[in-house]
Protein backbone atom coordinates (compact mmCIF):
# COMPACT_ATOMS: atom_id res chain seq x y z
CA UNK A 1 0.00 0.00 0.00
CA UNK A 2 1.53 3.58 -1.12
CA UNK A 3 2.08 5.69 1.92
CA UNK A 4 0.32 8.99 2.57
CA UNK A 5 2.13 11.95 1.66
CA UNK A 6 1.67 15.23 3.41
CA UNK A 7 2.57 18.50 3.06
CA UNK A 8 1.81 21.54 5.77
CA UNK A 9 1.46 25.26 4.64
CA UNK A 10 1.70 28.19 6.91
CA UNK A 11 -0.97 30.66 5.29
CA UNK A 12 0.05 34.10 5.52
CA UNK A 13 2.87 35.44 3.93
CA UNK A 14 2.78 31.81 2.02
CA UNK A 15 -0.23 31.64 0.69
CA UNK A 16 -2.50 34.58 1.66
CA UNK A 17 -0.80 38.03 1.41
CA UNK A 18 -0.18 39.00 4.66
CA UNK A 19 2.14 42.04 4.58
CA UNK A 20 0.11 43.56 1.53
CA UNK A 21 -2.82 43.11 3.80
CA UNK A 22 -1.90 44.52 6.89
CA UNK A 23 0.54 47.51 4.93
CA UNK A 24 -3.42 48.21 3.44
CA UNK A 25 -5.00 48.79 6.67
CA UNK A 26 -1.73 50.91 8.35
CA UNK A 27 -2.49 53.37 5.27
CA UNK A 28 -5.51 53.39 5.53
CA UNK A 29 -5.29 54.30 9.46
CA UNK A 30 -1.77 56.00 9.29
CA UNK A 31 -1.80 57.24 5.32
CA UNK A 32 0.06 55.78 2.86
CA UNK A 33 3.76 57.54 3.90
CA UNK A 34 3.27 56.11 7.59
CA UNK A 35 2.49 52.77 5.99
CA UNK A 36 5.94 51.20 5.77
CA UNK A 37 7.61 52.27 8.85
CA UNK A 38 4.40 50.93 10.60
CA UNK A 39 4.69 47.93 8.86
CA UNK A 40 8.10 47.08 10.09
CA UNK A 41 7.22 47.96 13.90
CA UNK A 42 4.15 45.50 13.20
CA UNK A 43 6.88 42.94 12.41
CA UNK A 44 8.55 44.03 15.47
CA UNK A 45 5.78 44.20 18.07
CA UNK A 46 3.77 40.86 17.37
CA UNK A 47 6.27 37.98 18.05
CA UNK A 48 6.20 39.21 21.79
CA UNK A 49 2.32 39.53 22.10
CA UNK A 50 2.12 36.06 21.08
CA UNK A 51 5.01 35.02 23.18
CA UNK A 52 3.41 33.20 26.08
CA UNK A 53 0.16 31.98 23.74
CA UNK A 54 -2.58 33.14 25.63
CA UNK A 55 -4.16 35.78 23.28
CA UNK A 56 -6.15 34.86 20.41
CA UNK A 57 -5.09 36.34 17.18
CA UNK A 58 -7.84 39.08 16.96
CA UNK A 59 -6.41 40.07 20.25
CA UNK A 60 -2.78 40.12 19.07
CA UNK A 61 -3.49 41.98 15.94
CA UNK A 62 -5.33 44.75 18.15
CA UNK A 63 -3.09 44.75 21.22
CA UNK A 64 -0.45 45.43 18.52
CA UNK A 65 -2.69 48.27 16.46
CA UNK A 66 -2.51 49.85 20.11
CA UNK A 67 1.46 49.65 20.23
CA UNK A 68 1.18 51.60 17.00
CA UNK A 69 -0.47 53.95 18.70
CA UNK A 70 -3.64 53.25 16.09
CA UNK A 71 -6.62 55.41 17.57
CA UNK A 72 -8.98 53.51 19.68
CA UNK A 73 -11.33 53.26 17.35
CA UNK A 74 -9.43 51.51 14.98
CA UNK A 75 -7.75 49.15 16.98
CA UNK A 76 -9.35 46.51 15.24
CA UNK A 77 -8.92 47.40 12.17
CA UNK A 78 -6.51 44.89 11.05
CA UNK A 79 -8.90 42.22 12.53
CA UNK A 80 -11.85 43.48 10.28
CA UNK A 81 -9.91 43.61 7.17
CA UNK A 82 -8.18 40.48 7.53
CA UNK A 83 -10.74 37.33 6.37
CA UNK A 84 -10.65 40.37 2.88
CA UNK A 85 -6.89 39.33 2.07
CA UNK A 86 -6.31 37.78 -1.08
CA UNK A 87 -4.01 34.48 -2.11
CA UNK A 88 -0.97 35.10 -4.37
CA UNK A 89 -1.73 34.76 -7.48
CA UNK A 90 0.13 30.94 -8.17
CA UNK A 91 -1.40 29.43 -5.20
CA UNK A 92 -4.65 28.00 -6.28
CA UNK A 93 -2.86 26.59 -9.31
CA UNK A 94 0.14 25.35 -7.44
CA UNK A 95 -2.18 23.43 -4.84
CA UNK A 96 -4.23 21.83 -7.28
CA UNK A 97 -1.38 20.37 -8.99
CA UNK A 98 0.12 19.49 -5.85
CA UNK A 99 -3.97 17.75 -4.82
CA UNK A 100 -3.56 16.04 -8.37
CA UNK A 101 -0.34 14.32 -7.02
CA UNK A 102 -2.27 12.65 -4.25
CA UNK A 103 -0.40 14.99 -1.47
CA UNK A 104 -2.99 15.89 1.33
CA UNK A 105 -2.63 19.27 2.32
CA UNK A 106 -3.06 20.71 5.90
CA UNK A 107 -2.65 24.41 7.55
CA UNK A 108 -0.26 25.45 10.51
CA UNK A 109 -1.17 28.91 11.82
CA UNK A 110 -0.47 31.78 14.36
CA UNK A 111 -4.26 32.77 13.77
CA UNK A 112 -7.93 32.08 14.91
CA UNK A 113 -10.28 29.49 12.94
CA UNK A 114 -12.64 32.20 12.09
CA UNK A 115 -9.78 33.49 10.39
CA UNK A 116 -8.56 30.48 9.01
CA UNK A 117 -11.93 29.23 7.76
CA UNK A 118 -12.40 32.52 5.32
CA UNK A 119 -8.68 32.26 3.88
CA UNK A 120 -9.38 28.53 3.23
CA UNK A 121 -12.16 30.29 1.22
CA UNK A 122 -10.36 32.63 -0.70
CA UNK A 123 -7.53 30.09 -1.48
CA UNK A 124 -10.41 27.78 -2.84
CA UNK A 125 -8.77 24.38 -2.63
CA UNK A 126 -9.18 21.74 0.18
CA UNK A 127 -7.46 21.33 3.14
CA UNK A 128 -7.65 18.03 5.18
CA UNK A 129 -7.67 19.84 8.17
CA UNK A 130 -6.05 23.54 9.69
CA UNK A 131 -4.58 23.62 13.15
CA UNK A 132 -4.74 27.38 14.70
CA UNK A 133 -2.62 28.88 17.45
CA UNK A 134 -5.27 30.14 19.37
CA UNK A 135 -7.06 26.47 20.04
CA UNK A 136 -3.82 24.89 20.69
CA UNK A 137 -2.34 27.90 23.28
CA UNK A 138 0.77 28.37 21.47
CA UNK A 139 2.15 30.19 18.47
CA UNK A 140 5.21 29.35 16.03
CA UNK A 141 8.07 28.95 16.48
CA UNK A 142 6.89 27.01 18.91
CA UNK A 143 6.52 22.88 18.04
CA UNK A 144 3.02 22.63 19.32
CA UNK A 145 1.29 23.09 15.65
CA UNK A 146 3.53 20.32 14.26
CA UNK A 147 3.43 17.72 17.29
CA UNK A 148 -0.34 18.38 17.33
CA UNK A 149 -0.71 18.16 13.71
CA UNK A 150 1.27 14.30 13.53
CA UNK A 151 -1.19 13.24 16.52
CA UNK A 152 -4.11 14.15 14.62
CA UNK A 153 -3.20 12.72 11.35
CA UNK A 154 -0.72 9.97 12.11
CA UNK A 155 1.65 10.72 9.42
CA UNK A 156 4.74 9.61 8.88
CA UNK A 157 7.66 12.10 9.04
CA UNK A 158 9.20 10.42 6.26
CA UNK A 159 6.08 11.22 3.92
CA UNK A 160 5.88 15.21 5.25
CA UNK A 161 7.26 18.40 3.80
CA UNK A 162 6.58 22.02 5.61
CA UNK A 163 6.18 25.15 3.19
CA UNK A 164 6.40 28.63 4.76
CA UNK A 165 7.56 32.11 3.79
CA UNK A 166 8.86 32.74 7.59
CA UNK A 167 12.55 31.66 8.35
CA UNK A 168 12.19 32.57 12.21
CA UNK A 169 8.32 30.93 12.62
CA UNK A 170 8.53 28.10 10.36
CA UNK A 171 12.27 26.49 8.99
CA UNK A 172 13.60 27.03 12.05
CA UNK A 173 11.11 25.03 14.00
CA UNK A 174 10.58 22.42 11.31
CA UNK A 175 14.58 22.02 11.36
CA UNK A 176 14.73 21.82 14.53
CA UNK A 177 11.89 18.82 14.84
CA UNK A 178 14.47 17.10 12.02
CA UNK A 179 11.40 17.93 9.21
CA UNK A 180 11.48 18.68 5.07
CA UNK A 181 11.46 22.46 4.92
CA UNK A 182 10.16 24.46 1.59
CA UNK A 183 11.34 27.92 1.96
CA UNK A 184 8.78 30.14 0.20
CA UNK A 185 11.39 32.99 -0.18
CA UNK A 186 9.27 35.86 -1.47
CA UNK A 187 11.12 38.89 -0.38
CA UNK A 188 15.17 37.36 -1.27
CA UNK A 189 16.05 36.99 2.37
CA UNK A 190 18.99 34.85 3.83
CA UNK A 191 18.38 33.05 7.07
CA UNK A 192 20.63 30.07 8.75
CA UNK A 193 19.70 26.89 9.43
CA UNK A 194 18.81 26.13 5.67
CA UNK A 195 15.62 24.83 4.64
CA UNK A 196 15.68 21.73 2.27
CA UNK A 197 14.73 23.56 -0.79
CA UNK A 198 14.21 26.65 -1.62
CA UNK A 199 11.51 28.22 -3.90
CA UNK A 200 10.96 32.29 -4.73
CA UNK A 201 6.82 31.63 -4.50
CA UNK A 202 4.86 28.15 -4.52
CA UNK A 203 5.09 27.74 -9.06
CA UNK A 204 6.80 24.45 -9.29
CA UNK A 205 6.20 23.08 -5.68
CA UNK A 206 4.54 19.82 -6.97
CA UNK A 207 8.12 18.77 -8.51
CA UNK A 208 10.08 19.85 -5.70
CA UNK A 209 7.52 17.72 -3.58
CA UNK A 210 7.91 14.74 -5.91
CA UNK A 211 11.80 15.00 -5.57
CA UNK A 212 11.40 15.25 -1.78
CA UNK A 213 9.08 12.11 -1.08
CA UNK A 214 8.86 9.85 -4.54
CA UNK A 215 5.86 8.16 -4.61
Amino acid sequence: MARDRWATFDCYGTLIDWDGGIRRELARVFGDERADGQLERYHDVEPALQADGTRSYREVMTAAMRELAAPEEEADGLARSLPSWEAFPEVRASLEEVRSRGWKLAILSNTDRDFIDSSMQRIGVPFELAIVASEIGSYKPGHRHWERFFEETGASPEGHVHVAQSHFHDVVPATELGLRSVWINRLGEQGDPRPTRELPDLTGLAGTFDELVPV
